[in-house]
């Protein structure tokens, strides 16, 4: 019973001590009040709050969604893709999901006061949204009557000796990701030039990827470590003093894939293209503005350049009339300052693309390294191109058939595309098989001879 009645007074004791602290701070925060000048109040305030974060071993960055009330912040978009994809279902209680078109896949993100961790180069990152109500002055000079305004933002806390890693690391590393993941995701577009210099948009739906492209294995992949070594060498060409572009010639017969080729290579940079009809350009200061509107990191397309303008040898042709030279659009001079003249060090990244059936009609001088770095033929159907072709169209590895197909294509020269019409007539696939050994046999009886197969060379 003693002890009891000693913890019941003990605790009243600590009431009346933690009353008599509380009431005496309430008296030292009226007499500051009451009289300390406010800029002083506000300094000692200051240095209050500066002792207590000093001394605190967690430090926080806080990312608005706007930087001034107006402007969009990148880095809040930055990081609400990146968090996208790192928010687990299986620790998050509540998530907003959404979505902006019913063919777009769906966006996960935090709700208001959701927190998750990440972690960094071993380093504990804890992100927390945040999203609260101002209210908004009023303003005379618009009649503005104030309200209410949302205020959003990431806040990411983290021990204060991974102060410079969060800085200098982590965010840079959040921004390129979520830049990455949008490239990745964004909808390609192709351009067409339209008169005198402008450029009109399109979604890019073609469906050809490298993995669907009929043709040789060793060129195609052979195309595809040239792109990846071309994009990842920004600085190379920088540091050499070259501009950073490329180009490719594709050459060979009609209906051998150079469309889809182009296709392929877009998809696969997830790079827009810019096709450039030549025809419809007026000038050569008209083929200069074009240049100058593309964007970077893009891919320029001028297809069956040998019938877009007339390939003159530059040495030798006879001197132009008054009337001739009016009449001319773009000439070759003209032409090859856009591939590789001063002009064409106006953007970045960009790859330029020729198309031909006829290389040997090209001037030399279009042909030459650092104007078409890579010339890509182009040619006749080949059994592995056929077996892509199987696979695409059947969904089949093998068929009985395959043998004499293949033989016989050793023997004719039929195109890719020939091939593709061939087996997208009939969907049972015996058919569709025995109808291209017919068509084989028919070329065949014409004296039709195969050709060499495709190759790349670099020049």
């Amino acid at each position: 019973m003693v002890s009891y009645d000693k913890a019941i007074e003990s605790y009243k004791n600590a009431i009346a001590t933690a009353a008599s602290i509380a009431a005496s701070l309430m008296l030292v925060r009226g007499v500051v009040n009451e009289l300390v000048p406010p800029e002083v109040r506000d300094m000692l305030f200051s240095r209050l709050g500066y002792l207590r974060w000093h001394t605190s071993s967690q430090h926080t960055i806080i990312i608005e969604q706007r930087t001034d009330g107006l402007s969009n912040n990148h880095i809040y978009s930055a990081v609400k893709t990146y968090l996208a994809t790192r928010i687990s279902t299986a620790g998050q209680q509540h998530l907003r999901v959404s979505s902006t078109d019913e063919n777009e896949k769906m966006l996960v993100s935090m709700v208001e006061g959701g927190e998750m961790v990440d972690v960094f180069d071993g380093a504990m990152f804890k992100w927390c949204f945040i999203s609260r109500e101002i209210a908004i002055r009023n303003d005379p000079s618009n009649n503005s009557d104030g309200g209410q305004q949302e205020v959003r933002s990431f806040e990411v806390s983290f021990h204060k000796r991974h102060k410079e890693k969060a800085l200098k690391s982590y965010l840079p590393f959040i921004v390129s990701t979520a830049k990455a993941i949008k490239d990745q995701e964004k909808s390609l577009q192709i351009y067409m030039n339209q008169y005198p210099d402008t450029w009109s948009p399109v979604d890019l739906r073609h469906p050809s990827t490298f993995d669907t492209l009929a043709m040789d294995q060793k060129l195609k992949q052979s195309i595809i470590d040239d792109l990846d070594r071309f994009i990842k060498r920004k600085d190379y060409y920088k540091r050499i003093g070259k501009a950073w572009k490329r180009g490719y010639l594709l050459y060979g017969p009609p209906g051998t894939g150079k469309s889809s080729l182009i296709a392929a290579m877009a998809i696969h940079l997830r790079f827009n293209i810019y096709d450039l009809d030549l025809a419809e350009v007026q000038s050569n200061s008209d083929l200069r503005r074009l240049l100058i509107g593309m964007s970077n990191q893009s891919i320029i397309v001028a297809e069956d350049i040998d019938c877009s303008i007339e390939m003159k040898q530059r040495e030798g042709h006879k001197l132009q009339s008054a009337k001739e030279k009016e009449e001319e659009k773009v000439t070759l001079s003209g032409l090859l300052n856009f591939v590789d003249g001063l002009w064409s060090a106006s953007g970045e990244g960009r790859i330029i693309i020729f198309t031909t059936n006829y290389k040997e009609r090209l001037d030399q001088a279009l042909l030459r390294p650092g104007r078409m770095d890579m010339h890509i033929h182009m040619g006749y159907c080949t059994p592995e191109s056929f077996q892509i072709l199987a696979s695409n169209y059947h969904s089949i590895n093998y068929h009985v058939t395959y043998p004499e197909i293949e033989e016989l294509i050793k023997m004719v020269m039929v195109t890719p595309a020939e091939v593709a019409e061939v087996l997208m007539r009939n969907d049972d696939t015996d058919v569709a098989l025995q109808d291209l050994i017919d068509l084989l046999k028919s070329k065949m009886k014409q004296g039709g001879e195969k050709k060499d197969g495709s190759s790349g060379e670099e020049k």
